[in-house]
């Protein structure tokens, strides 16, 4: 009877959640809002980490540009691998299951806890060989390494607080999320110039005093969330006695293993594209480098969008609801279009005062003012791609999404880059970005028309 009843108040916690019941508009307000905003207050934090390095010295900088792969390779496997956990918990709770949710949850959790030994590992034993393969210059790979070190070797807080956000934002709370992860971020930006300079005292440690001030922000982040999950209403997770599921664990890894790939697949384009850009001028990587930074004030509030739709898409697809998917997605490409269109904008009209930022000397301002216009024609495209891969994942399809990335960045970007730098020169090098986002396009768009056919739901529509 006590197992009845809790089945039962699971499954009206269920019904009764926002993510199938709060009109659309408004709910992507809710789900997004929230997460956008953190992903600025991320995007912040990356910019002001590179502008205090960048007054440090411009070694230091092109430094974290050479660890910049490392670091997001640790990133790509802790976001993507969370991308597959909160897709199985939404689609759970959508079908009115919460104990495979939860089971899925924990299962999420023992994943992220062997990823963490695994990039410790990276961090202390490969990091210098790897980043020794980019350059000789011994200061250089000394910097680098000691930035990458650090920052892999104590990279748990990204593994469990990002856990704790993809659990919690699946249940429809985009609230806490955003607080743990803006509170991590402006931990960092706080201690970022104490540790950088030598500030109250402590001494100047450059480069490793960023790194430190990284690790910081991502522990506290790590302890917000592990609280907030712990007080979530529509999640039970034991996070001290978590129980494995074979089954919840393929559900994650078809999800998240593409979603791993996908954003993985950005270490090794910009570890090749490093090499080509070297091959002209080292500023030319630190201008890739500093593009990173500056397209992610850009970039973030679309993935932040694109990680608020998830869990609206993934519940309702367990609920069998094709109409509201379908607006949610629709909604979603308008918004995210016109945004990075704006953004676009910016890039074009004022490239010198976004490399000022960054201290840039002359002949780093002449590389990086062509380099940020030509890429940037290409943000409003790169929208629809993105949006439209929240829906491949969101339904288990993530494969889709992994096949655009790889197809994008690896065979079309740096066989293009390659090819165009040694025609016409480094300037031609930034039209791949063009070529390589209308493929992508193209295909994201073959796969949508493909996947509407998965959503008929027995012929209901």
């Amino acid at each position: 009877m006590l197992k009845l009843m809790n089945n039962s108040l699971n499954s009206e916690k269920t019904e009764n959640n926002r993510l199938g019941t709060m009109p659309i508009g408004r709910l992507i307000v809710y789900m997004s809002v929230p997460t956008m905003f953190s992903m600025l207050i991320q995007a912040l934090y990356n910019i002001v980490d590179s502008i205090f390095v960048s007054h440090y010295s411009e070694l230091a900088l092109t430094a974290v540009s050479l660890a910049f792969p490392l670091q997001t390779l640790m990133i790509s496997f802790a976001v993507g691998m969370s991308v597959g956990i909160c897709s199985v918990i939404s689609r759970r709770l959508g079908a009115g299951k919460p104990e495979e949710a939860f089971r899925a949850g924990e299962t999420g959790y023992i994943i992220q806890l062997c990823l963490t030994a695994v990039f410790i590992a990276v961090g202390l034993f490969l990091s210098r060989p790897f980043l020794g393969l980019y350059t000789n210059d011994a200061e250089l790979l000394e910097l680098s390494a000691t930035y990458a070190c650090i920052c892999l070797g104590i990279g748990i807080g990204v593994f469990i607080s990002v856990f704790c956000e993809k659990t919690i934002q699946a249940t429809g709370d985009t609230f806490h999320p955003m607080v743990i992860q803006a509170a991590g971020a402006i931990v960092n930006i706080i201690l970022d110039p104490i540790l950088i300079f030598g500030y109250l005292g402590l001494p100047s440690m450059g480069v490793a005093g960023a790194a430190y001030a990284t690790v910081a922000g991502q522990l506290f982040s790590m302890c917000l969330g592990l609280f907030f999950l712990r007080r979530n209403r529509y999640v039970s997770i034991s996070l001290l006695h978590p129980r494995w599921s074979r089954k919840s664990a393929s559900d994650i890894f078809s999800v998240g293993f593409p979603a791993v790939v996908m954003q993985g697949i950005g270490t090794i384009m910009t570890s090749l594209m490093n090499g080509i850009l070297i091959s002209f001028n080292v500023l030319a990587t630190t201008v890739f480098g500093v593009y990173f930074k500056l397209q992610s004030f850009v970039f973030m509030p679309v993935f932040g969008m694109n990680s608020g739709l998830m869990p609206i898409l993934g519940f309702n697809y367990g609920a069998q609801n094709r109409a509201r998917m379908l607006k949610t997605l629709r909604l979603g490409l308008v918004f995210a279009f016109l945004f990075m269109t704006a953004g676009s904008l910016v890039f074009i009209t004022v490239p010198d005062a976004l490399l000022g930022l960054f201290n840039a000397s002359p002949a780093m301002m002449a590389i990086g003012e062509v380099a940020l216009r030509r890429i940037a024609v290409t943000f409003p495209l790169a929208a629809i791609s993105i949006l439209l891969g929240a829906l491949f994942q969101a339904i288990g399809d993530g494969y889709l999404s992994m096949i655009v990335s790889i197809v994008r960045q690896v065979f079309i970007l740096i066989p293009c880059a390659w090819l165009l730098g040694r025609l016409y020169g480094l300037d031609a090098v930034w039209f791949s970005f063009l070529v390589a986002e209308i493929v992508a396009l193209t295909m994201s768009l073959l796969f949508y028309r493909k996947e509407l056919k998965k959503l008929d739901f027995a012929g209901q529509y």
